[in-house]
């Protein structure tokens, strides 16, 4: 099946505007089972997936593992330089294994030993993309880690890589390093800020966005209630504070209770013929500059809802400027400043 492909920034790649974040794949999310996996990666490879963003502390590989296992059984695999057109386009992302999680852990022999792990456990001998996994700030700025990246380009080890931010002033820095091929950031309905400037730098850059936490974790989904629960390992319970990682992955960083009603306003504003999932993720594809969307998915009709979304009009003026209203009403106050 095919869809919308795009320019992937500086990697030479051209990629679905639908991805698929297999963070629920490796963990976090509760229990997501080998079998349920496999089927989640199967549905959206066959229904055009071109991209697969993944990380090497997502279950601790097992994310990365669970990618390897799918394409093993697809013709040509994956695999970076050498990668046919048919070959779905692999994005991990390292740094988050380093301990103490501190700028000065993000030298270039730990960088090796977190990009070796990776290829090993996606079974490849080039990554097709490296991202710093947001990383602490100072590391955007330090030459030293650019200087590493590029070397690991020229032997083989990656043939491109980019970086994951928290903040748009983190991208913004980011951007200055010419070697930065893509750009991972979290937008949403809720998360505009990057529109404002980190959207318009990178597109002028030539630089690919990769949106991430497109549904809030959910919230834009439309399905959650002020009385939904979820499990203990799930960071939308053990994560609303920030208690384990940047608040902002969390319900990108929107008060639950907040989220909840005003995602069933966004609901209102896609109407009754749309799901509110595939219309928020209508809304990131959309906006100038994005490359492609990165929705995670535990079961197979999520994949389905994510995908439709590529097929869906673009919305009206009328829906656009409810939703911006939206924001300033009941949202900016609780994130824009922040990141």
């Amino acid at each position: 099946m095919s869809m919308e492909q795009r320019p992937l920034g500086r990697t030479g790649a051209d990629v679905s505007v639908i991805g698929l974040g297999t963070w629920q794949l490796g963990g976090d999310w509760g229990d997501v089972s080998e079998d349920d996996a496999a089927e989640v990666l199967d549905a959206a490879l066959d229904a055009g997936v071109t991209l697969l963003d993944t990380a090497d502390v997502y279950g601790d590989g097992r994310s990365e593992e669970r990618i390897r296992k799918a394409l093993a059984g697809r013709a040509g695999g994956v695999g970076g330089q050498g990668r046919a057109i048919d070959r779905p386009f692999v994005a991990t992302k390292a740094g988050r294994r380093a301990d103490p999680f501190e700028a000065g852990q993000y030298t270039k022999e730990n960088l090796r030993s977190w990009i070796d792990r990776s290829r090993r456990n996606l079974g490849v001998d080039t990554l097709d993309l490296v991202q710093l996994h947001c990383p602490p700030p100072a590391v955007y700025s330090d030459q030293r880690v650019y200087d590493a990246l590029d070397e690991f380009v020229e032997t083989g080890a990656i043939a491109a890589y980019g970086v994951s931010v928290e903040s748009v002033a983190e991208g913004l820095t980011a951007l200055e390093h010419p070697g930065v091929a893509t750009i991972q950031v979290i937008l949403n309905i809720f998360r505009r800020k990057p529109l404002e400037e980190l959207l318009p730098v990178a597109q002028r850059a030539g630089v690919g966005i990769l949106a991430r936490v497109p549904l809030a974790s959910g919230l834009l989904t439309g399905k959650y209630d002020e009385s939904t629960t979820f499990a203990a390992d799930d960071h939308r319970n053990f994560n609303r504070n920030g208690e384990a990682f940047d608040v902002g992955e969390t319900f990108a960083g929107v008060p639950f209770e907040v989220g909840v009603e005003a995602a069933r306003e966004v609901a209102a504003i896609a109407g009754d013929d749309v799901s509110t999932a595939a219309f928020a993720l209508r809304w990131v594809i959309d906006q100038l500059g994005v490359t492609t969307v990165i929705p995670g998915a535990r079961n197979v009709d999520q994949v389905r809802g994510n995908v439709a979304a590529a097929s869906l009009p673009s919305l009206t003026d009328s829906q656009l400027s409810d939703l911006e209203r939206l924001y300033d009403e009941r949202i900016r106050a609780s994130v824009h400043d922040r990141w």
